[in-house]
């Protein structure tokens, strides 16, 4: 454990397909992406679509948000309600969609997301939003 702060910088539009081409491979636009967008669907009724921003974290980790600047109403099957900024609706729903994922039988993508849902959590944890995010995923 390490007591570094773990940062986060924008991903440039033209360094988009590649940038999560190394990480996921052709997995994240046939599987990862579209579950995310339905993810977000299922946690939050006025989720309508939009533009997501790609973030990469200095730890290692990758998110993506949607472009919004609202507030979203989210509903869990956890029993969660609550609202969440546009940043912590997608760090929410990443987390769900690493977890769906770490735990398929393609042997390198669930390696993959299980790494990175523990680098997002890291991150989240110290997110302004982190009680509500940790509400949504526990």
């Amino acid at each position: 454990m390490t007591d570094q702060i773990i940062t986060r910088r924008q991903v440039a539009d033209d360094q988009r397909i590649t940038h999560t081409a190394n990480i996921f491979g052709v997995q994240f636009p046939m599987h990862f992406e579209p579950a995310v967008y339905r993810f977000t669907e299922m946690l939050a009724a006025e989720y309508s679509g939009g533009y997501w921003e790609f973030y990469a974290l200095s730890n290692g980790g990758f998110y993506m948000a949607p472009d919004l600047n609202k507030t979203f109403q989210v509903i869990c099957e956890n029993g969660f309600e609550g609202k969440l900024s546009g940043d912590a609706l997608g760090i929410t729903v990443c987390l769900y969609t690493y977890s769906h994922f770490s735990f398929s039988d393609h042997a390198r993508l669930a390696e993959t997301c299980a790494r990175q849902y523990r680098w997002l959590r890291d991150y989240m944890l110290e997110h302004e939003e982190a009680r509500s995010i940790l509400g949504a995923i526990d």
